[in-house]
């Protein structure tokens, strides 16, 4: 098992061997999204974060496209629990505000709601099937969250930008 984490921006272009690797086992292959649903055009614009273990295997990632939409967060799950998730959001958050958005919004699987609820984002209408998977859709205004509620990682297992 690696030690330290490390969070570095990253892009399709230069870094989609690695993106894909985490999301195809997280998303494709854990959660049977089909693989024609798990790549789309938005992966190209959008701004990507990857978490990087000691030995530099990508072991989370998550985007942030054009819109505000962060989406395709994932952290294998030998790598859970460590405040990685956590890590990834926050500087997608940190990207669309260093960009001049004003919030950002997501569709949240159900069981992560909670997650994304203590990092300050807020559900918004109906539950809803998409990829075969129940979400909800949040948003969160940026530079707003209340510190107490949105979360500070697990300090035992600290992640250190890169």
């Amino acid at each position: 098992m690696a030690g330290e984490i490390t969070l570095h921006e990253a892009s399709w272009a230069h870094d989609r061997l690695a993106l894909e690797s985490v999301r195809r086992a997280v998303f494709i292959e854990e959660q049977r999204v089909p693989e024609h649903e798990e790549w789309d055009a938005m992966d190209a614009p959008s701004r990507h974060v990857l978490a990087l273990d000691a030995n530099r295997d990508a072991v989370g990632t998550g985007r942030l496209d054009p819109t505000g939409k962060i989406g395709r967060v994932a952290v294998l799950p030998q790598y859970r629990g460590r405040g990685i998730g956590v890590a990834i959001v926050r500087r997608l958050v940190g990207l669309a505000e260093s960009i001049g958005l004003q919030e950002v919004h997501l569709n949240a699987q159900v069981e992560a709601v909670g997650f994304y609820e203590r990092l300050g984002f807020r559900p918004e209408g109906p539950v809803f099937d998409e990829v075969g998977i129940l979400h909800r859709r949040m948003r969160r205004k940026i530079g707003k969250v209340d510190e107490q509620r949105s979360g500070h990682g697990n300090p035992e297992h600290p992640v250190k930008p890169g």
